[in-house]
C-alpha cells in the first residue's frame, strides 16, 4: 500500500505554492472561512436575542433563507449589510481592526 503526504495532493489539485492557480485558490479558501466566521457571529448574535432566522429577515426586510445564507457563510456580507444586521440585533458600534492603520468605525 501506498500512501501519498497531504502536501503533494494538495499540490495535484490547487498547484504548487506560489503559483497563480495556488493564490487564487488560497485566497478564495481565506474568503470563504471569513464568510463562515462573520455568519457564526450573525448566528450567535441573532440566538442571544432570542430571534428565529424569520423575525430577523423581517427586522431586514429579507427573506429567512437570506438570513440562513448569512449564517452559514455562503454568501459574502457586505460592510454596508453587516452594518444592517448587526443594529437590527442590537450592537450599537462596531469596528473594523486594521492593525497599524488603526480602527475604522463601521457604523
Amino acid at each position: 500500500m501506498k500512501f501519498t503526504p497531504a502536501d503533494e495532493l494538495i499540490d495535484d489539485v490547487w498547484g504548487a505554492i506560489g503559483t497563480p492557480e495556488r493564490d487564487a485558490m488560497e485566497a478564495q479558501l481565506k474568503e470563504e472561512v471569513y464568510a463562515y466566521y462573520v455568519g457564526e457571529a450573525i448566528k450567535n448574535a441573532r440566538l442571544q436575542n432570542h430571534l428565529t432566522q424569520e423575525e430577523l429577515g423581517v427586522r431586514l426586510g429579507v427573506k429567512r433563507s437570506q438570513i440562513c445564507r448569512l449564517e452559514s457563510g455562503k454568501n459574502s456580507i457586505t460592510l454596508s449589510t453587516l452594518s444592517r444586521v448587526f443594529r437590527a440585533l442590537g450592537i450599537p458600534s462596531g469596528t473594523l481592526d486594521l492593525g497599524m492603520a488603526g480602527k475604522v468605525a463601521l457604523w
